[in-house]
């Protein structure tokens, strides 16, 4: 009786022992689990202490191995974000350059995301940091413009759309303003043919432009000189339909009256839009901060609009403004009003496409009629004192005293005098090469 009472004592304790075992090891595999959770938000939040004190190396090595040891972790998405943030926040044209790769990988590999038009949004940003003035390389600019159209158009409800819209309203500030500059430059200098495209592309790509109703004025005054009346009748009621309250309303007004064109009424959305603008408040560089902004490399935005829809069409691929002499004119012909012009003509070709053969000065008038420029000069002046100065003659081709071009004999004589240098080293050679 007392052997039996043992073995059930033994039984029971060696029962005991085992539940015992196998709750340590429940719970040491669950501290275990416990342990590896916690090891990547551990990893997650001192790479994010690190960011936050600028040491950006120490939290993109913390990042990279959250990533490479926990590749299901929750926190794989952020550790991505982070990674380009902290190139974002390091800047330079390194910085930069990666953060918009980073970025880039983030919207391809977690596109449903909300973090996802935050990342588009940098990478507009990180354009629009690298972005030079007017008058310089505008690759970064054409880079931004692109990002924050694509931003508009994928998440066009988002917090973040306002500030991307305005972002994009100072870019194509900056892009309108170096081609106003550019196409100012030609104006000035009479030089329509190379003006007049630059302001057409202008005034229907940029009308948000700050000085959108200048370039219109000038657009119209390039056809008015050039005896165009019903196409610079187009603009000057664009300027007074579209910016009733520019300064040069009220003469473009006067203008249609004068060629008795219909005078429009200003647009109410236009003009809602500009008493807005009037209305908002505008930091302008003082005297005192003009050096600073001289010295500054990134343009300024100060004269950007503040309301209106921005362009969301992207740039297209530009035509190539060819001025040469001969058929294909896609612009009315250049020349001040009396009657002088460069003679050149603006042809729009294709890129790849080969250049047309030059015709000769004689079918400048044959163009002329073609074009609707077909009005005698004044006081008796050619065909060619109307275009401006004739194209050359091709080369062999006799001038008017009957004489052969210039240019046509030089070559000709420069022919004939590497012929007969290759004649004599040719004969030396041989008779080098005869047995003696």
């Amino acid at each position: 009786m007392h052997t039996k009472y043992n073995w059930l004592a033994a039984f029971l304790a060696v029962m005991i022992l085992t539940g015992c075992a196998a709750q340590k090891t429940a719970t040491a595999k669950l501290d275990a689990d416990n342990g590896s959770a916690e090891a990547d938000k551990l990893l997650y939040e001192r790479a994010l202490n690190d960011l936050q004190h600028n040491r950006f190396e120490l939290a993109r090595l913390s990042m990279q191995t959250l990533i490479n040891t926990y590749p299901d972790s929750e926190y794989l998405a952020k550790a991505k974000l982070a990674i380009a943030d902290s190139y974002f926040k390091e800047g330079g044209a390194t910085g930069l350059t990666q953060s918009v790769a980073q970025y880039q990988d983030f919207i391809t590999f977690f596109p449903f995301l909300d973090e996802s038009a935050y990342a588009q949004m940098q990478i507009g940003m990180a354009h629009y940091r690298r972005m030079e003035k007017a008058d310089r390389d505008r690759t970064e600019a054409l880079e931004a413009e692109a990002a924050f159209q694509t931003f508009m158009q994928k998440y066009p409800h988002t917090e973040l759309t306002p500030k991307a819209e305005q972002r994009l309203r100072e870019v194509q500030e900056v892009l309108a303003e170096g081609d106003y500059r550019i196409a100012n430059f030609y104006y000035i200098r009479r030089m329509d043919k190379a003006a007049a495209p630059r302001l057409l592309d202008l005034v229907n790509r940029y009308p948000l432009y700050s000085a959108a109703d200048r370039a219109n004025w000038m657009l119209a005054s390039i056809y008015e000189r050039n005896e165009h009346n019903d196409v610079a009748s187009t603009y000057w009621s664009r300027l007074v339909k579209e910016y009733p309250l520019s300064p040069l309303a009220a003469n473009a007004k006067a203008k249609l009256v004068k060629f008795g064109a219909p005078v429009p009424q200003p647009d109410p959305t236009a003009l809602a839009r500009m008493q807005r603008e009037q209305e908002l408040p505008r930091e302008r560089p003082g005297f005192l901060r003009r050096p600073a902004e001289m010295l500054k490399t990134g343009p300024d935005v100060s004269a950007a609009a503040r309301v209106g829809a921005p362009t969301l069409t992207p740039q297209s691929e530009d035509a190539t403004d060819t001025l040469s002499p001969g058929a294909g004119l896609s612009v009315v012909a250049a020349g001040a009003s009396n009657g002088t012009g460069t003679g050149a003509y603006v042809q729009s070709v294709s890129p790849g496409a080969s250049d047309p053969p030059a015709e000769p000065s004689g079918n400048a008038t044959k163009l002329g009629t073609a074009t609707g420029a077909s009005d005698p000069a004044p006081g008796g002046a050619s065909a060619q004192d109307q275009n401006g100065q004739a194209d050359p003659p091709a080369s062999g081709t006799p001038n008017a005293a009957g004489n052969a071009n210039p240019s046509s004999q030089s070559s000709q004589a420069a022919s004939r005098g590497e012929s007969s240098s290759n004649k004599k080293k040719k004969n030396k050679k041989q008779a080098q090469l005869q047995p003696q």
